[in-house]
C-alpha cells in the first residue's frame, strides 16, 4: 500500500504527532506584542505562548531554550536534505497554567558567531526545551 506525502502528513496531524516524528514536541504556538506608539523611551513587550506548563514542571522564572529547525538541500550529495536543530535564544516563563505557559525574551543568540536567520527573533513554530545549566 503506497502512501503519499500528503496522506502521511495528514495522518501524523490526525493522531496528534508532529510531522517531525517526535511523539511530543513543545513549541511556541502564538505571539502577542504591544503596538508601537512612537513615544520616547517606549518599552515594547512581547509574549510567547508555549504548549508546556506546570504539568511539565514549568513554573514562573523557569528558563526555556528555543530552537529552530532548519532544513537545507545539499546539491552535491544527491540533493539530500540536511536538518539542523539550531538554538536561537532563551525565554523566561512569566506565567504558567497546567498545560501551557507564557514567556518573554531572556536572550537572543545574535552575535557574529551565531547562525543567521531570515527572522532574527522567536516565532510561531520554534521548539522549546527546559534550559539546564
Amino acid at each position: 500500500m503506497k502512501l503519499s506525502c500528503l496522506t502521511l502528513l495528514l495522518f501524523c496531524l490526525g493522531v496528534g504527532l508532529p510531522a517531525t516524528g517526535h511523539p511530543m514536541s513543545h513549541l511556541i504556538f502564538s505571539v502577542t506584542e504591544d503596538i508601537p506608539m512612537g513615544w520616547e523611551k517606549e518599552v515594547l513587550r512581547k509574549n510567547y505562548y508555549i504548549n508546556m506548563g506546570a504539568n511539565h514542571g514549568i513554573k514562573k522564572g523557569s528558563q526555556l531554550t528555543v530552537f529552530r529547525m532548519v532544513s537545507k538541500r545539499n546539491p552535491y550529495d544527491n540533493k539530500k536534505r540536511v536538518n539542523y536543530k539550531v538554538p536561537i535564544g532563551t525565554l523566561e516563563v512569566i506565567h504558567t497554567e497546567k498545560t501551557s505557559a507564557i514567556g518573554s525574551t531572556k536572550q537572543l543568540f545574535d552575535s557574529v558567531k551565531d547562525p543567521v536567520f531570515e527572522i532574527n527573533n522567536f516565532m510561531v513554530g520554534d521548539y522549546v526545551e527546559v534550559k539546564i545549566n
